[in-house]
């Protein structure tokens, strides 16, 4: 069975980039380049989020969409890596309580296993 990952992300490179990235990864991967709130995500209910930080045009950042997934009983397993070039996205990722963070640019290699890794 296909595995689910919901990448949540406003710049249009970067989802061109993982459409190509992911297109044969086994995986079922669904974009959004706006901040879902969590009746959105759960409708979608993913295996894995994929999340930036910063979202342009949205007062609620990634780190707010994480924190709330941590902290809903229906999604708090829910694995969250956030991907940004936050300077202090480790700090972010611990407050929010993300499993997993990956500064932008990321390595394409290091994102699949760090998914992969998640998924298994």
């Amino acid at each position: 069975m296909k595995k689910r990952v919901l990448v949540i992300d406003d710049d249009r490179d970067i989802v061109e980039l993982l459409k190509i990235v992911f297109r044969d990864s086994g995986h079922e991967v669904l974009f959004s380049q706006i901040a879902l709130d969590l009746q959105e995500i759960n409708v979608i209910h993913p295996d894995l989020v994929l999340l930036d930080v910063r979202i342009k045009g949205f007062s609620r950042t990634g780190a707010d969409i994480c924190k709330e997934l941590k902290t809903h009983p229906e999604t708090k397993e829910l694995p969250v890596i956030l991907c940004s070039g936050e300077y202090n996205l480790a700090e972010i990722a611990r407050q929010c309580k993300a499993d997993m963070y990956l500064p932008k640019p990321y390595d394409i290699m290091g994102l699949l296993f760090q998914v992969n890794k998640y998924l298994s």
